[in-house]
């Protein structure tokens, strides 16, 4: 399956301002692409590209004063696979997990873990180690949390979602990050494009989707706490503690969003079936 990738974005830059864009389809996912995954700039400003401390491409650019212009549009090659299920997936003793997993255990900026273990051992204390623990994570948070737009706010923390019981795709993410920590799975944040591809057309507009990975039986695992179901054409562009590691953009000053557009389609073209 081959899908369309791309975003249009503009800002209106009071001050020159340098910027860090974390726009660009994850390494892990590079040898899947037919174009080039490029960040486009108008006007044109001289680009850094590097790895940043999780392995995510990042771009540094100073932006001049005025309109700011990001864009690009990629072709990737997907199996057409749902996320991978393994219910036999076992749970590691935190003494014997590699050591750059232990920094997911942790506390982070939108995860408090500290504040939620005690809530996090009543509510699962009682399930399974492993999968199965991780599922009845995800099951709860999907459960007892309101998905909508109108709920969106940036400083909602996980202690705030299992409070307010509202929020977007990064708040039910957090709850369950948050939680798994608490249970000693390490869990981290990750985001990138999911379109609707073998689920209903959703009304709302095309956004950058959220989701997060545990750490089980020796690899990284998918789970997805707002829509809870195994999904088709999930292209990862970066993972970190928290969303707060994984900004598509962040200006040393001022820059006001003005355009925001996404793309992610299927694409059914013969001449590039092969």
């Amino acid at each position: 399956m081959l899908i369309r990738l791309g975003y249009d974005i503009e800002f209106n830059i009071p001050q020159p301002v340098a910027v860090v864009a974390l726009l660009s389809v994850h390494p892990s996912r590079a040898p899947d692409l037919f174009e080039p995954d490029e960040l486009n700039i108008d006007p044109m400003v001289q680009k850094e590209n590097y790895f940043d401390q999780f392995g995510n491409r990042s771009t540094r650019f100073f932006a001049p004063q005025g309109k700011l212009h990001v864009w690009n549009s990629t072709l990737i090659h997907d199996s057409a696979e749902k996320d991978l299920i393994d219910y036999q997936a076992q749970q590691h003793p935190a003494i014997d997990l590699p050591v750059e997993n232990l920094t997911f255990l942790m506390n982070s900026r939108y995860c408090e873990v500290d504040r939620l273990s005690n809530i996090a051992t009543d509510l699962f204390g009682n399930t399974a180690p492993g999968w199965e623990r991780v599922q009845a994570i995800v099951n709860w948070v999907h459960c007892r949390v309101e998905f909508g737009y109108q709920h969106a706010r940036s400083t909602r923390t996980a202690l705030d979602v299992y409070t307010e019981r509202v929020g977007v795709c990064r708040d039910f993410q957090h709850l369950a990050i948050a939680f798994c920590r608490c249970m000693h799975i390490p869990a981290r944040y990750a985001t990138g494009y999911l379109g609707d591809i073998g689920v209903p057309t959703s009304i709302e507009p095309m956004d950058f989707s959220a989701w997060f990975e545990v750490y089980l039986g020796g690899r990284w695992w998918t789970f997805d706490a707002r829509h809870n179901e195994p999904r088709i054409g999930r292209i990862l562009m970066a993972t970190g503690r928290d969303a707060d590691d994984v900004a598509i953009t962040t200006s040393f000053g001022m820059a006001e969003l003005t355009k925001f557009t996404v793309v992610t389609n299927e694409i059914r073209d013969e001449r590039h079936a092969a």
